[in-house]
């Protein structure tokens, strides 16, 4: 042990924590390139191969040229996996997995959950939703 000080452990520390840190943001970018819809098989091909063979420089000039739309390619992808989630939970609800539920219910609930999202867009004030609920209800 005396021949590797405290000082060097902890540079060697962080450069494994680099290194990690660069391989994920490698590993990143490439994903995102394949998911990109706005570039052709031509451009995926020429910035895979960019990043791959002049890995430093390729990663920050995608960085630079791509970074916002990465930006909103993961939005639009958290988005729509929330959508996806949502819906799946409507469909469940929806179908009466207890075995007590029927049709009917289970379109109240779709009913519902439009209603639940006009008041939160704005569409229907508190007034007009807790009267469109009540007649839905009763």
């Amino acid at each position: 042990m005396d021949n590797y000080p405290l000082l060097n452990i902890f540079w060697t520390m962080l450069e494994l924590f680099l290194w990690i840190l660069w391989f994920f943001l490698l590993f990143k970018i490439i994903t995102d390139i394949f998911r990109s819809d706005d570039m052709g098989g031509w451009g995926k091909a020429g910035w895979t191969i960019f990043v791959i063979l002049l890995p430093f420089l390729g990663v920050l000039v995608y960085l630079i040229a791509r970074g916002s739309s990465m930006t909103q390619r993961d939005v639009a992808q958290a988005k729509q996996a929330d959508a996806a989630f949502q819906d799946y939970i409507r469909k469940a609800a929806g179908t009466g997995g207890g075995g007590g539920a029927t049709a009917a219910s289970g379109g109240h609930v779709d009913d519902l959950a439009r209603l639940a999202e006009l008041k939160t867009s704005g569409a229907l004030s508190d007034e007009e939703y807790r009267r469109a609920k009540d007649k839905l209800l009763a």
